[in-house]
């Protein structure tokens, strides 16, 4: 299956300001690239230097002039065209033999309040199967307990006021469930990227990047999604992080309001593409 991917988006700077745009797809992800991925800006003539981040998320950092600048890519990805893989015998192994690498997502982080939340994890699944089931009983109760909706978001919501108002986008939904697998000992990530329309009805609002999480089962990372709850097609992966704060698709030190926003995630005839290029 082949996925046109992309963004066009502007923001007005009224002074130079120091950025870092995640916007490529991430590295485990770039073999499937059928055209460069590369962060085209406007204005340019200005330096820009390309980095990886301590959690091997492709980053874009540059100083961005004072006017309208502009980001935007279009490009084509190959993908399975299959849903999320399921393993429902997947084990969670103890904390005492997990890897040192994955021990920082047991751990609070800016938006996952784990500390404050453990208690409330083990009255709620205690009583589970611990591996995939646990997650799945988290999946399945901030599914049910919380309401989406685009007028719920702020940007300083954290997953024990999601719990504590039961409403929110869906960064807020993966928070909350990445803050309950944490709880009970099992490693979870943020993660985003690009979750187009494929194989279901289309949404009735704009195509935005989007949110899911990742727990560590089995000695490898696995995609849940607590706001749709079921396996999705075409989910391709940007970055990953302890919560949100890490992921940010740009980044600004200083104002950069944001004057527009359009994101692509969509599949596409290999023919139709030859044509239109």
């Amino acid at each position: 299956m082949l996925l046109r991917l992309g963004y066009d988006m502007q923001f007005d700077i009224s002074e130079a300001v120091a950025c870092v745009a995640q916007l490529r797809v991430h590295p485990s992800r770039a073999r499937d690239l059928k055209e460069p991925d590369h962060v085209l800006i406007e204005p340019g003539g200005f330096p820009v230097e390309e980095y990886t981040d301590a959690f091997g998320n492709s980053c874009t950092r540059f100083l961005a002039p004072k006017g309208i600048l502009r980001l935007r890519n279009d490009f084509v990805l190959e993908d399975s065209g299959l849903p999320d893989p399921v393993r429902l015998d997947a084990r969670a192994f103890p904390i005492a033999v997990l890897p040192h690498e994955v021990l920082q997502f047991l751990l609070p982080s800016r938006y996952c309040e784990v500390d404050r939340l453990t208690a409330t994890a083990f009255d709620l699944f205690g009583q589970t199967t611990p591996g995939w089931q646990r997650v799945q009983a988290v999946c399945d109760w901030v599914h049910d307990k919380v309401a989406f909706g685009y007028s719920f978001a702020r940007p300083t919501k954290t997953a024990l006021d999601v719990f504590t108002e039961r409403q929110g986008v869906c960064r807020d939904f993966q928070q909350l469930a990445i803050t309950f697998c944490r709880a009970l000992g099992i490693p979870a990530r943020y993660a985003a990227g690009y979750l187009g329309d494929i194989g279901i009805p289309p949404a009735p609002f704009p195509m935005d990047f989007s949110a899911w999480f990742e727990v560590f089962l089995e000695n490898r990372w696995w995609a849940f999604d607590a706001r749709h709850n079921v396996p999705r097609q075409g989910r391709i992966l940007m970055a990953t992080g302890r919560d949100a704060a890490d992921v940010a698709f740009f980044t600004s030190f200083g104002a950069a309001p944001l004057k527009s926003f359009l994101v692509i995630s969509e599949e596409v005839q290999s023919e139709l593409r030859q044509k239109a290029s």
